[in-house]
Protein backbone atom coordinates (compact mmCIF):
# COMPACT_ATOMS: atom_id res chain seq x y z
CA UNK A 1 0.00 0.00 0.00
CA UNK A 2 1.53 3.32 -1.13
CA UNK A 3 0.19 6.21 0.93
CA UNK A 4 0.66 9.78 -0.25
CA UNK A 5 0.80 12.27 2.65
CA UNK A 6 -0.15 15.84 1.80
CA UNK A 7 0.00 18.86 4.12
CA UNK A 8 2.65 17.65 6.57
CA UNK A 9 6.07 19.00 5.61
CA UNK A 10 7.94 18.17 8.84
CA UNK A 11 9.96 14.99 8.25
CA UNK A 12 9.51 14.01 11.90
CA UNK A 13 5.99 12.85 11.01
CA UNK A 14 7.26 10.23 8.55
CA UNK A 15 8.30 7.51 11.00
CA UNK A 16 5.18 7.59 13.24
CA UNK A 17 2.95 7.59 10.15
CA UNK A 18 4.87 4.63 8.74
CA UNK A 19 4.57 2.68 12.01
CA UNK A 20 0.80 3.18 12.09
CA UNK A 21 0.50 2.21 8.40
CA UNK A 22 2.36 -1.02 9.22
CA UNK A 23 -0.42 -1.93 11.66
CA UNK A 24 -2.89 -2.13 8.77
CA UNK A 25 -0.87 -3.24 5.73
CA UNK A 26 1.78 -5.95 5.42
CA UNK A 27 3.69 -3.88 2.87
CA UNK A 28 3.30 -0.11 3.08
CA UNK A 29 5.22 2.93 1.96
CA UNK A 30 4.76 6.55 2.97
CA UNK A 31 5.28 9.06 0.15
CA UNK A 32 5.47 12.74 1.02
CA UNK A 33 3.58 14.90 -1.46
CA UNK A 34 0.94 14.31 -4.12
CA UNK A 35 2.50 11.26 -5.79
CA UNK A 36 0.86 9.83 -8.91
CA UNK A 37 1.82 6.26 -8.04
CA UNK A 38 0.09 6.34 -4.63
CA UNK A 39 -2.80 3.93 -3.91
CA UNK A 40 -4.43 6.37 -1.50
CA UNK A 41 -3.90 10.04 -0.61
CA UNK A 42 -4.39 11.48 2.84
CA UNK A 43 -4.58 15.25 3.00
CA UNK A 44 -3.99 16.89 6.38
CA UNK A 45 -4.91 20.36 7.61
CA UNK A 46 -3.03 21.27 10.77
CA UNK A 47 -3.27 24.40 12.91
CA UNK A 48 -1.30 24.89 16.12
CA UNK A 49 -2.02 27.82 18.41
CA UNK A 50 -3.48 27.54 21.90
CA UNK A 51 -5.20 24.44 20.59
CA UNK A 52 -4.05 21.76 18.17
CA UNK A 53 -6.61 21.37 15.42
CA UNK A 54 -6.10 18.71 12.76
CA UNK A 55 -8.27 17.13 10.08
CA UNK A 56 -7.60 14.44 7.49
CA UNK A 57 -9.29 13.43 4.27
CA UNK A 58 -8.51 10.05 2.74
CA UNK A 59 -8.91 9.99 -1.03
CA UNK A 60 -8.78 7.20 -3.56
CA UNK A 61 -8.72 8.15 -7.26
CA UNK A 62 -9.04 11.76 -6.08
CA UNK A 63 -12.46 11.06 -4.53
CA UNK A 64 -12.94 11.76 -0.84
CA UNK A 65 -13.89 8.56 0.95
CA UNK A 66 -13.26 9.09 4.65
CA UNK A 67 -12.59 12.11 6.84
CA UNK A 68 -11.77 12.77 10.49
CA UNK A 69 -11.00 15.76 12.66
CA UNK A 70 -9.60 16.18 16.16
CA UNK A 71 -8.91 19.09 18.45
CA UNK A 72 -7.09 19.26 21.78
CA UNK A 73 -5.57 21.83 24.05
CA UNK A 74 -1.84 22.47 23.63
CA UNK A 75 -0.46 21.79 27.11
CA UNK A 76 2.42 23.96 28.34
CA UNK A 77 5.76 22.19 28.04
CA UNK A 78 9.39 22.99 28.63
CA UNK A 79 10.80 21.40 25.50
CA UNK A 80 10.26 21.41 21.74
CA UNK A 81 10.38 17.60 21.81
CA UNK A 82 7.37 17.43 24.16
CA UNK A 83 5.55 20.09 22.14
CA UNK A 84 5.98 18.12 18.92
CA UNK A 85 4.88 14.92 20.67
CA UNK A 86 1.48 16.51 21.39
CA UNK A 87 1.15 17.57 17.74
CA UNK A 88 2.27 14.15 16.49
CA UNK A 89 -0.32 12.39 18.66
CA UNK A 90 -3.08 14.64 17.35
CA UNK A 91 -2.07 13.90 13.75
CA UNK A 92 -1.89 10.17 14.54
CA UNK A 93 -5.41 10.38 15.98
CA UNK A 94 -7.08 11.41 12.68
CA UNK A 95 -4.69 9.28 10.60
CA UNK A 96 -5.59 6.13 12.54
CA UNK A 97 -9.29 6.99 12.35
CA UNK A 98 -9.40 7.23 8.54
CA UNK A 99 -7.30 4.05 8.13
CA UNK A 100 -9.64 2.18 10.49
CA UNK A 101 -12.60 3.41 8.44
CA UNK A 102 -10.89 2.35 5.20
CA UNK A 103 -9.90 -1.14 6.34
CA UNK A 104 -12.59 -1.99 8.88
CA UNK A 105 -9.81 -2.98 11.31
CA UNK A 106 -9.98 -1.58 14.86
CA UNK A 107 -6.56 -1.14 16.44
CA UNK A 108 -7.18 -2.04 20.06
CA UNK A 109 -4.09 -0.16 21.22
CA UNK A 110 -5.14 2.91 19.25
CA UNK A 111 -2.29 5.14 18.13
CA UNK A 112 0.20 3.54 20.52
CA UNK A 113 3.17 1.88 18.85
CA UNK A 114 5.47 2.08 21.88
CA UNK A 115 6.67 -0.72 24.10
CA UNK A 116 5.27 0.25 27.52
CA UNK A 117 1.61 1.34 27.49
CA UNK A 118 1.12 0.77 31.24
CA UNK A 119 3.54 3.62 31.94
CA UNK A 120 0.81 6.00 30.76
CA UNK A 121 -1.59 4.76 33.40
CA UNK A 122 1.08 4.73 36.13
CA UNK A 123 1.79 8.37 35.33
CA UNK A 124 -1.87 9.28 35.80
CA UNK A 125 -1.98 7.38 39.11
CA UNK A 126 1.08 9.30 40.31
CA UNK A 127 -0.58 12.57 39.30
CA UNK A 128 -3.59 11.68 41.44
CA UNK A 129 -6.08 11.50 38.55
CA UNK A 130 -9.18 9.44 39.49
CA UNK A 131 -9.39 6.06 37.73
CA UNK A 132 -12.50 6.82 35.68
CA UNK A 133 -11.03 10.11 34.46
CA UNK A 134 -7.71 8.43 33.66
CA UNK A 135 -9.49 5.80 31.58
CA UNK A 136 -11.45 8.44 29.69
CA UNK A 137 -8.26 10.37 28.94
CA UNK A 138 -6.52 7.25 27.61
CA UNK A 139 -9.49 6.49 25.40
CA UNK A 140 -9.87 10.06 24.11
CA UNK A 141 -6.17 10.88 23.63
CA UNK A 142 -4.87 7.56 22.30
CA UNK A 143 -8.01 5.72 21.02
CA UNK A 144 -7.24 2.70 23.21
CA UNK A 145 -10.21 0.33 23.53
CA UNK A 146 -11.97 -0.40 26.83
CA UNK A 147 -10.65 -3.98 26.69
CA UNK A 148 -7.01 -2.90 26.67
CA UNK A 149 -7.57 -0.14 29.25
CA UNK A 150 -9.04 -2.75 31.58
CA UNK A 151 -5.98 -4.97 31.02
CA UNK A 152 -3.71 -2.01 31.82
CA UNK A 153 -5.65 -1.32 35.02
CA UNK A 154 -5.44 -4.96 36.13
CA UNK A 155 -1.70 -4.90 35.64
CA UNK A 156 -1.14 -1.57 37.40
CA UNK A 157 -3.22 -2.77 40.37
CA UNK A 158 -1.22 -5.99 40.57
CA UNK A 159 2.13 -4.22 40.34
CA UNK A 160 1.27 -1.81 43.14
CA UNK A 161 0.10 -4.75 45.25
CA UNK A 162 3.37 -6.64 44.66
CA UNK A 163 5.61 -3.56 45.05
CA UNK A 164 3.76 -1.02 47.24
CA UNK A 165 6.84 1.24 47.17
CA UNK A 166 7.14 1.11 43.37
CA UNK A 167 7.08 4.91 43.04
CA UNK A 168 9.80 5.47 45.65
CA UNK A 169 12.60 3.14 44.56
CA UNK A 170 14.68 5.77 42.71
CA UNK A 171 17.44 5.56 45.35
CA UNK A 172 17.91 1.85 44.65
CA UNK A 173 19.01 0.11 41.44
CA UNK A 174 18.45 -3.23 39.79
CA UNK A 175 21.16 -5.17 37.96
CA UNK A 176 20.90 -6.96 34.61
CA UNK A 177 23.74 -9.38 33.80
CA UNK A 178 23.98 -10.47 30.16
CA UNK A 179 25.52 -13.84 29.21
CA UNK A 180 25.69 -13.75 25.37
CA UNK A 181 25.83 -17.50 24.64
CA UNK A 182 23.25 -20.12 23.65
CA UNK A 183 23.40 -23.71 22.40
CA UNK A 184 22.05 -22.46 19.03
CA UNK A 185 20.45 -19.25 17.73
CA UNK A 186 16.64 -19.26 17.44
CA UNK A 187 15.19 -18.04 14.14
CA UNK A 188 13.17 -15.21 15.75
CA UNK A 189 15.95 -13.98 18.06
CA UNK A 190 17.87 -10.68 17.96
CA UNK A 191 19.34 -10.85 21.46
CA UNK A 192 23.13 -11.05 21.78
CA UNK A 193 23.33 -14.83 21.56
CA UNK A 194 26.29 -16.67 20.09
CA UNK A 195 26.40 -20.45 19.66
CA UNK A 196 28.64 -21.51 22.54
CA UNK A 197 30.22 -24.57 20.89
CA UNK A 198 33.88 -23.94 20.02
CA UNK A 199 33.91 -20.53 21.74
CA UNK A 200 35.57 -21.42 25.04
CA UNK A 201 38.27 -18.77 24.51
CA UNK A 202 35.60 -16.12 24.00
CA UNK A 203 33.68 -17.37 27.04
CA UNK A 204 36.77 -17.24 29.27
CA UNK A 205 37.66 -13.71 28.16
CA UNK A 206 34.08 -12.55 28.48
CA UNK A 207 33.72 -13.92 32.00
CA UNK A 208 36.93 -12.14 33.01
CA UNK A 209 35.43 -8.85 31.85
CA UNK A 210 32.11 -9.57 33.55
CA UNK A 211 33.81 -10.32 36.89
CA UNK A 212 35.69 -7.01 36.54
CA UNK A 213 32.43 -5.10 35.95
CA UNK A 214 30.76 -6.77 38.92
CA UNK A 215 33.68 -5.90 41.22
CA UNK A 216 33.83 -2.26 40.14
CA UNK A 217 30.09 -1.57 40.12
CA UNK A 218 29.67 -3.48 43.39
CA UNK A 219 32.40 -1.38 45.03
CA UNK A 220 30.70 1.81 43.80
CA UNK A 221 27.32 0.69 45.20
CA UNK A 222 28.89 -0.13 48.58
CA UNK A 223 30.75 3.18 48.73
CA UNK A 224 27.61 5.20 47.92
CA UNK A 225 25.28 3.12 50.11
CA UNK A 226 23.02 2.25 47.16
CA UNK A 227 20.89 -0.87 47.63
CA UNK A 228 20.02 -3.42 44.94
CA UNK A 229 16.32 -4.24 44.43
CA UNK A 230 16.67 -7.16 41.98
CA UNK A 231 19.31 -9.02 39.93
CA UNK A 232 18.46 -10.70 36.63
CA UNK A 233 20.81 -13.01 34.70
CA UNK A 234 19.70 -12.95 31.05
CA UNK A 235 21.29 -13.34 27.65
CA UNK A 236 21.59 -15.49 25.60
CA UNK A 237 21.11 -18.31 28.02
CA UNK A 238 23.04 -17.84 31.29
CA UNK A 239 22.98 -21.58 31.95
CA UNK A 240 24.98 -22.18 28.73
CA UNK A 241 28.22 -21.74 30.68
CA UNK A 242 29.55 -24.58 32.87
CA UNK A 243 28.45 -25.30 36.44
CA UNK A 244 31.93 -24.25 37.63
CA UNK A 245 31.69 -20.93 35.77
CA UNK A 246 28.24 -20.33 37.20
CA UNK A 247 29.51 -21.09 40.70
CA UNK A 248 32.33 -18.54 40.39
CA UNK A 249 29.94 -15.95 38.95
CA UNK A 250 27.47 -16.19 41.84
CA UNK A 251 30.34 -16.20 44.33
CA UNK A 252 31.49 -12.93 42.72
CA UNK A 253 28.00 -11.54 43.15
CA UNK A 254 28.00 -12.33 46.87
CA UNK A 255 31.51 -10.92 47.34
CA UNK A 256 31.09 -7.75 45.26
CA UNK A 257 27.46 -6.62 45.59
CA UNK A 258 26.13 -5.00 48.76
CA UNK A 259 23.74 -6.84 51.10
CA UNK A 260 22.98 -9.67 48.67
CA UNK A 261 20.96 -11.56 51.31
CA UNK A 262 18.37 -8.76 51.26
CA UNK A 263 18.03 -8.37 47.48
CA UNK A 264 14.30 -8.88 46.84
CA UNK A 265 14.73 -11.27 43.91
CA UNK A 266 17.48 -12.98 41.90
CA UNK A 267 16.45 -14.62 38.63
CA UNK A 268 18.50 -16.80 36.28
CA UNK A 269 17.18 -17.48 32.78
CA UNK A 270 17.55 -21.20 32.12
CA UNK A 271 15.37 -20.79 29.06
CA UNK A 272 16.91 -23.53 26.95
CA UNK A 273 16.11 -26.88 28.62
CA UNK A 274 19.13 -28.44 26.89
CA UNK A 275 21.43 -26.34 29.13
CA UNK A 276 19.98 -27.55 32.45
CA UNK A 277 21.93 -30.21 34.36
CA UNK A 278 21.76 -31.54 37.93
CA UNK A 279 25.16 -29.91 38.60
CA UNK A 280 23.94 -26.47 37.50
CA UNK A 281 20.77 -26.79 39.58
CA UNK A 282 22.97 -27.65 42.58
CA UNK A 283 24.95 -24.44 42.02
CA UNK A 284 21.77 -22.36 41.88
CA UNK A 285 20.55 -23.96 45.10
CA UNK A 286 23.94 -23.38 46.78
CA UNK A 287 23.60 -19.63 46.19
CA UNK A 288 19.91 -19.42 47.19
CA UNK A 289 18.69 -18.72 43.65
CA UNK A 290 15.28 -20.33 43.20
CA UNK A 291 13.64 -18.25 40.45
CA UNK A 292 14.44 -19.55 36.97
CA UNK A 293 12.85 -19.64 33.51
CA UNK A 294 12.50 -22.87 31.54
CA UNK A 295 11.03 -21.90 28.20
CA UNK A 296 9.27 -24.46 26.00
CA UNK A 297 7.98 -21.75 23.55
CA UNK A 298 5.91 -24.57 22.02
CA UNK A 299 5.03 -28.18 22.81
CA UNK A 300 5.01 -29.17 19.12
CA UNK A 301 8.26 -30.84 18.10
CA UNK A 302 8.07 -29.77 14.43
CA UNK A 303 7.83 -26.14 15.54
CA UNK A 304 10.92 -26.39 17.75
CA UNK A 305 12.87 -27.82 14.83
CA UNK A 306 11.63 -25.06 12.48
CA UNK A 307 12.73 -22.24 14.80
CA UNK A 308 16.15 -23.69 15.58
CA UNK A 309 15.64 -24.95 19.14
CA UNK A 310 17.47 -28.25 19.42
CA UNK A 311 15.81 -29.57 22.57
CA UNK A 312 12.82 -31.91 22.54
CA UNK A 313 9.39 -31.45 24.10
CA UNK A 314 10.14 -34.42 26.35
CA UNK A 315 13.36 -32.75 27.49
CA UNK A 316 11.48 -29.60 28.49
CA UNK A 317 9.15 -31.62 30.69
CA UNK A 318 11.95 -33.72 32.17
CA UNK A 319 14.08 -30.67 33.01
CA UNK A 320 11.09 -28.96 34.61
CA UNK A 321 10.58 -31.94 36.93
CA UNK A 322 14.34 -32.09 37.61
CA UNK A 323 14.30 -28.42 38.64
CA UNK A 324 11.29 -29.03 40.88
CA UNK A 325 12.99 -32.01 42.52
CA UNK A 326 16.08 -29.89 43.20
CA UNK A 327 14.03 -27.34 45.14
CA UNK A 328 13.26 -24.68 42.54
CA UNK A 329 10.01 -23.15 43.81
CA UNK A 330 9.50 -20.23 41.41
CA UNK A 331 9.65 -21.36 37.79
CA UNK A 332 8.58 -19.25 34.82
CA UNK A 333 7.76 -20.74 31.43
CA UNK A 334 7.34 -18.90 28.10
CA UNK A 335 4.97 -19.69 25.24
CA UNK A 336 4.95 -17.87 21.89
CA UNK A 337 1.75 -17.25 19.96
CA UNK A 338 2.02 -17.35 16.16
CA UNK A 339 5.15 -19.45 15.67
CA UNK A 340 5.56 -20.78 12.09
CA UNK A 341 3.02 -23.45 11.23
CA UNK A 342 1.09 -23.02 14.47
CA UNK A 343 -2.55 -22.09 14.92
CA UNK A 344 -5.28 -22.57 17.49
CA UNK A 345 -4.91 -26.41 17.71
CA UNK A 346 -1.15 -26.26 18.40
CA UNK A 347 -1.49 -23.46 20.93
CA UNK A 348 -4.37 -25.29 22.65
CA UNK A 349 -2.04 -28.30 22.94
CA UNK A 350 0.71 -26.12 24.48
CA UNK A 351 -1.73 -24.82 27.10
CA UNK A 352 -2.86 -28.38 27.89
CA UNK A 353 0.76 -29.43 28.43
CA UNK A 354 1.35 -26.35 30.61
CA UNK A 355 -1.62 -27.43 32.76
CA UNK A 356 0.24 -30.64 33.65
CA UNK A 357 3.16 -28.60 35.05
CA UNK A 358 1.57 -25.43 36.48
CA UNK A 359 4.65 -23.19 36.68
CA UNK A 360 4.43 -20.23 39.06
CA UNK A 361 4.38 -17.83 36.12
CA UNK A 362 3.65 -18.04 32.41
CA UNK A 363 4.75 -15.39 29.94
CA UNK A 364 2.73 -15.41 26.71
CA UNK A 365 4.61 -13.72 23.89
CA UNK A 366 3.19 -12.82 20.50
CA UNK A 367 5.67 -13.45 17.69
CA UNK A 368 7.40 -10.31 16.47
CA UNK A 369 9.30 -10.07 13.19
CA UNK A 370 12.41 -8.37 14.53
CA UNK A 371 14.40 -6.64 11.83
CA UNK A 372 17.69 -8.55 12.25
CA UNK A 373 16.28 -12.02 12.91
CA UNK A 374 16.70 -15.02 10.62
CA UNK A 375 12.90 -15.27 10.42
CA UNK A 376 12.49 -11.71 9.14
CA UNK A 377 15.28 -12.08 6.58
CA UNK A 378 13.63 -15.21 5.17
CA UNK A 379 9.91 -14.54 5.70
CA UNK A 380 8.91 -16.73 2.79
CA UNK A 381 10.22 -19.79 4.69
CA UNK A 382 8.11 -19.13 7.77
CA UNK A 383 4.32 -19.25 7.32
CA UNK A 384 2.53 -17.68 10.28
CA UNK A 385 -1.12 -17.37 11.30
CA UNK A 386 -3.28 -14.47 10.16
CA UNK A 387 -4.49 -11.67 12.42
CA UNK A 388 -7.82 -13.32 13.35
CA UNK A 389 -6.21 -16.59 14.38
CA UNK A 390 -3.50 -14.82 16.39
CA UNK A 391 -6.23 -12.93 18.26
CA UNK A 392 -8.06 -16.20 18.96
CA UNK A 393 -4.87 -17.66 20.43
CA UNK A 394 -4.42 -14.62 22.66
CA UNK A 395 -8.02 -14.99 23.83
CA UNK A 396 -7.34 -18.66 24.62
CA UNK A 397 -4.37 -17.58 26.77
CA UNK A 398 -6.48 -14.99 28.60
CA UNK A 399 -9.23 -17.50 29.39
CA UNK A 400 -6.83 -20.32 30.33
CA UNK A 401 -4.78 -18.19 32.71
CA UNK A 402 -7.89 -16.78 34.42
CA UNK A 403 -9.39 -20.27 34.79
CA UNK A 404 -6.17 -21.54 36.41
CA UNK A 405 -5.65 -18.72 38.89
CA UNK A 406 -3.02 -16.69 37.03
CA UNK A 407 -3.23 -12.89 36.93
CA UNK A 408 -1.57 -10.54 34.42
CA UNK A 409 1.19 -8.51 36.08
CA UNK A 410 3.24 -6.95 33.28
CA UNK A 411 3.05 -6.41 29.55
CA UNK A 412 5.11 -4.97 26.77
CA UNK A 413 4.70 -4.54 23.05
CA UNK A 414 7.10 -4.68 20.09
CA UNK A 415 7.30 -3.29 16.60
CA UNK A 416 6.02 -5.70 13.92
CA UNK A 417 4.23 -7.84 16.50
CA UNK A 418 1.61 -10.15 14.99
CA UNK A 419 -1.92 -8.78 15.18
CA UNK A 420 -0.65 -5.58 16.83
CA UNK A 421 -1.10 -7.41 20.14
CA UNK A 422 1.15 -7.64 23.20
CA UNK A 423 3.31 -9.88 25.38
CA UNK A 424 1.79 -10.54 28.81
CA UNK A 425 3.33 -12.00 31.93
CA UNK A 426 0.87 -13.95 34.09
CA UNK A 427 1.60 -15.37 37.52
CA UNK A 428 0.02 -17.14 40.42
CA UNK A 429 -0.50 -14.75 43.36
CA UNK A 430 2.74 -13.58 45.03
CA UNK A 431 4.93 -15.23 42.36
CA UNK A 432 5.37 -12.17 40.12
CA UNK A 433 8.83 -11.23 38.86
CA UNK A 434 9.80 -7.94 40.50
CA UNK A 435 12.54 -7.39 37.90
CA UNK A 436 10.05 -7.64 35.03
CA UNK A 437 7.94 -4.95 36.64
CA UNK A 438 10.97 -2.70 37.25
CA UNK A 439 12.30 -2.99 33.68
CA UNK A 440 8.90 -2.33 32.13
CA UNK A 441 7.70 0.55 34.29
CA UNK A 442 11.06 2.40 34.34
CA UNK A 443 10.79 3.60 37.92
CA UNK A 444 14.48 3.11 38.77
CA UNK A 445 17.94 2.82 37.23
CA UNK A 446 18.89 -0.60 35.87
CA UNK A 447 22.61 -1.20 35.44
CA UNK A 448 23.53 -3.60 32.64
CA UNK A 449 26.68 -5.68 33.06
CA UNK A 450 28.10 -8.08 30.49
CA UNK A 451 28.06 -8.43 26.73
CA UNK A 452 25.13 -6.70 25.03
CA UNK A 453 23.72 -5.56 28.37
CA UNK A 454 21.81 -2.28 28.19
CA UNK A 455 21.82 0.14 31.12
CA UNK A 456 18.93 2.48 31.68
CA UNK A 457 19.86 5.39 33.92
CA UNK A 458 16.82 7.22 35.31
CA UNK A 459 17.23 10.63 36.84
CA UNK A 460 15.69 10.36 40.33
CA UNK A 461 14.32 13.92 40.13
CA UNK A 462 13.25 14.54 36.51
CA UNK A 463 12.71 10.93 35.41
CA UNK A 464 14.82 11.57 32.29
CA UNK A 465 16.18 8.30 30.87
CA UNK A 466 19.74 7.88 29.60
CA UNK A 467 20.49 4.70 27.65
CA UNK A 468 23.91 3.08 27.61
CA UNK A 469 24.72 -0.24 25.94
CA UNK A 470 27.72 -2.52 26.25
CA UNK A 471 28.92 -3.98 22.92
CA UNK A 472 27.01 -7.02 21.65
CA UNK A 473 30.07 -8.73 20.18
CA UNK A 474 32.19 -10.66 22.74
CA UNK A 475 35.49 -9.59 21.15
CA UNK A 476 34.59 -5.89 21.23
CA UNK A 477 33.37 -6.30 24.80
CA UNK A 478 36.57 -8.06 25.82
CA UNK A 479 38.66 -5.26 24.32
CA UNK A 480 36.84 -2.43 26.08
CA UNK A 481 35.00 -3.53 29.23
CA UNK A 482 37.20 -1.35 31.48
CA UNK A 483 36.29 1.80 29.53
CA UNK A 484 32.58 0.95 29.49
CA UNK A 485 32.60 0.30 33.24
CA UNK A 486 34.24 3.67 33.86
CA UNK A 487 31.67 5.48 31.70
CA UNK A 488 28.81 3.86 33.62
CA UNK A 489 30.30 4.90 36.95
CA UNK A 490 30.62 8.49 35.74
CA UNK A 491 26.90 8.53 34.85
CA UNK A 492 26.05 6.98 38.22
CA UNK A 493 28.11 9.60 40.05
CA UNK A 494 26.09 12.33 38.40
CA UNK A 495 22.72 10.66 38.99
CA UNK A 496 23.34 9.86 42.64
CA UNK A 497 25.11 13.09 43.56
CA UNK A 498 23.74 14.99 46.56
CA UNK A 499 22.34 17.79 44.40
CA UNK A 500 20.33 15.22 42.43
CA UNK A 501 18.97 13.31 45.37
CA UNK A 502 15.15 13.06 45.53
CA UNK A 503 13.56 14.76 48.51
Amino acid sequence: MRISIIGLEDERFNRPLQLIANLFFEESKIITGNAEEADIRIEFHLQVQENISVSAELKENFDKIFAAEYQREMLPTGSEKERFKQIKNAVAHVYLTVLQDLTGITQKWGILTGVRPTKLLHRKVQEGIPIDAAHQQLKADYLITDEKIELMQQIVNRQLSVIPDLYSLQKEVSIYIGIPFCPTKCAYCTFPAYAINGRQGSVDSFLGGLHYEMKKIGAWLKEKGVRITTVYYGGGTPTSITAEEMDMLYEEMYMSFPDVENIREITVEAGRPDTITPEKLEVLKKWNIDRISINPQSYTQETLKAIGRHHTVTETIEKYHLARASGMNNINMDLIIGLPGEGVPEFTHSLAETEKLMPESLTVHTLSFKRASEMTKNKEKYKVADRDEVEKMMELAEVWTADHGYVPYYLYRQKNILGNLENVGYSLPNQESIYNIMIMEEQQTIIGLGCGAASKFIDPVTGKITHFANPKDPKTYNDSFEAYTEEKMQILNELFSEKNSPA
